[in-house]
């Protein structure tokens, strides 16, 4: 189900920053007046996981966000003794347990315009607890992706 809300020129325009050019290690988004998606927060490059979680429940705990972050983990691969930096584009979609019932439909119909608008993203995370957002939880749900 499509919400009808439609994403601003500038979310796209910061989603190539972060993808293409690595400007911003993230960027929190938010729904303005119940019709257009707006960017709310870009967090520097030099921003650790930590920031972009204060970041993404700035809003307080009943409040739902979108957000993309270009997630750096090292990787060893199966029977090498070296390692590698990965990166990962996320989308997560976060809508509290404590967020009204209205709002958890609103951002839930419209995670789909994102994931569509967003090409190149490698792994769509929902999250209503912060055990599901935190680092653990989120990289390993990307390192899940990883060839061994």
């Amino acid at each position: 189900m499509a919400s009808g809300i439609d994403l601003s020129r500038e979310c796209k325009h910061v989603f190539e920053q972060i993808r293409k050019l690595k400007q911003h290690r993230y960027a929190v988004f938010v729904i303005q007046e119940e019709r257009e998606i707006k960017v709310e927060l870009l967090g520097v490059r030099e921003a650790n996981y930590d920031d972009f979680l204060r970041d993404l429940q700035r809003g307080g705990a009943n409040q739902c966000r979108f957000a993309v972050y270009d997630y750096a983990y090292r990787h060893q691969c199966q029977g090498t003794s070296s390692t590698c930096l990965k990166e990962k584009l996320f989308l997560m979609l976060w809508c509290p347990t404590l967020a009204r019932i209205k709002d958890k439909m609103l951002y839930s119909s419209t995670f789909a315009v994102l994931k569509r608008e967003f090409a190149g993203v490698q792994k769509c995370i929902q999250a209503t607890e912060p055990e599901e957002a935190c680092r653990t939880a989120v990289e390993e749900q990307l390192r899940s992706l990883d060839r061994e």
